[in-house]
């Protein structure tokens, strides 16, 4: 039996800032049990919910030397979903109200994360064949298994894996710093190694270090060897492009499922769509007080608002977006400008466009369930995860040709009657509104051809079943 540890920073149901905790969370518990030992290890914040905690069972305490300084581990573990998940506890590091907070704080926090889950593995019991570390603030592990753990007889055999899940992301600061931090020696920053454009850099370590790095789509593991998606780590990509591999992510399909979501008034399948899903878009008309019509072109963004997520374009064009026969309903948080351009179209067009300026689970869900099609323009996206809920609930993505966009939406073709969505290749606003309109035409126009690709996005298989098997292949080649 394979024996396999995920190190993470987040993990659902327990803590969560974005797509990473949906991962480590959903991931583990879709291997199969008879050929893989998955446990899962964290930092045991204070910010977890009382509910969790009070779940957690105190395993054992140690203490470790970290540079110069000496602290206190303790471990915790809770069983969920069939997954033991261990916690590692440091109230000195692990007490805030976020889960992240300054970078300088956050580099020495998961450092002593790094360190502590390699030192606490013999105390616990547990011999993984294979560390999965997933981004930057666990970059440190095949680091250190490299260098303070390789003469333990305990970790000689232990592989590990390096996930990239966003590279915008790398945990950088000075090298007096963070050698300070780690107490590793000076033979460790060099260019070879975790030094980067002259200071220290913690994901290009893992991505050194690692036996084998993944990253959560095919094209996103062939973007990140240019520079412009390379975030300065292109070349040390395309160095490591032999061991380098793209696994596009999948989502919890008893979570995302319109025949049981209980946020949605109007449960629906692949059969029943053609009744029932246009009732839970008037209900959301009636919610958020727009003109009630089940015949008009509902369109949905999900996002955190900011740059990466194409929400320039949207910019560009919005005012043209609202002169078609179209609603437009935005739920999500970011940067101000986007905030207050989304309110002042919601303003301005009162009937049309609803700006949701929060962020909700149960009101994400009623927009996947009601919207005809769902935009995603991104800049950039390893992977997405919304797409893939909007396939499941039988909406039509329009996504920018770029990293798991491009991977898990295939491009409508009216000539073959194929295709799952509506896609454009360049970063220009007006083939964005060049596919929006023309997803328009195609609804109002031709509402079989529309039909049918619902009907296929819906049949699609993005869970984690489908991606865990590609995993197992992975893990088996070590």
């Amino acid at each position: 039996m394979k024996k396999v540890l995920f190190a993470a920073s987040e993990a659902v149901p327990f803590i969560k800032t974005g797509g990473l905790a949906d991962v480590v969370g959903s991931l583990p518990k879709c291997f199969n049990k008879e050929e893989f030992d998955v446990r899962v290890i964290l930092p045991k914040y204070a910010c977890i919910g009382e509910q969790w905690k009070s779940k957690m069972v105190y395993k054992t305490h140690f203490y470790m030397d970290l540079a110069w300084r000496n602290q206190y581990v303790g471990i915790f573990e809770l069983e969920h979903d069939g997954v033991l998940f261990y916690f590692i506890d440091n109230e000195y590091y692990f007490n805030g109200a976020k889960p992240y907070g300054d970078t300088k704080w956050d580099i020495e926090k998961f450092t002593f994360f790094s360190k502590a889950v390699l030192s606490s593995l013999p105390v616990i019991g547990f011999q993984p064949d294979i560390i999965h570390c997933h981004d930057w603030q666990t970059g440190l592990i095949p680091v250190y298994m490299k260098e303070r753990f390789r003469e333990g007889e305990f970790f000689w055999n232990m592989k590990s894996i390096m996930t990239i899940h966003n590279l915008k992301f790398q945990g950088i600061w000075d090298i007096k710093t963070v050698k300070d931090f780690t107490g590793l020696p000076a033979y460790y920053f060099t260019p070879d190694k975790l030094e980067s454009y002259k200071d220290a850099n913690l994901l290009k370590g893992g991505i050194v270090y690692a036996d084998y790095v993944t990253t959560v789509s095919d094209t996103y593991a062939e973007e990140i060897k240019t520079p412009f998606y390379g975030e300065g780590l292109d070349g040390l990509m395309c160095a490591r492009a032999n061991c380098l591999k793209g696994i596009v992510n999948g989502i919890d399909y008893n979570e995302y499922n319109p025949k049981t979501d209980s946020f949605i008034p109007f449960k629906y399948n692949e059969r029943t769509f053609r009744k029932e899903k246009c009732k839970n878009k008037k209900a959301l008309q009636e919610e958020l007080g727009l003109e009630v019509n089940d015949k008009t072109f509902m369109l949905g963004i999900v996002s955190r608002l900011t740059d990466q997520k194409g929400l320039d374009l949207v910019q560009c064009v919005i005012e043209e977006i609202c002169q078609d026969g179209l609603q437009f309903v935005i739920l999500g948080t970011g940067e101000t400008k986007y905030e207050n351009m989304f309110r002042h179209y919601d303003w301005k067009y009162n009937n049309k466009v609803s700006a949701n300026i929060y962020y909700s689970d149960p009101m994400s869900h009623k927009i996947y369930a009601a919207c005809d099609a769902f935009l995603m323009p991104s800049l950039f996206e390893p992977c997405g995860l919304s797409q893939l809920m909007s396939l499941r609930y039988g909406t039509v993505p329009i996504v920018r040709e770029t990293g798991g966009l491009k991977d898990t939406v295939i491009p409508y073709n009216e000539y073959e009657s194929s295709g799952t969505g509506f896609s454009f290749a360049n970063y220009n606003a007006h083939e964005m509104l060049n596919a929006i309109r023309y997803a328009e035409k195609i609804y109002y126009d031709n509402k079989r051809e529309w039909n049918k690709l619902i009907d296929r996005g819906m049949t699609q298989d993005y869970s984690w079943n489908s991606s865990a098997r590609k995993y197992e292949e992975l893990y088996y080649q070590l």
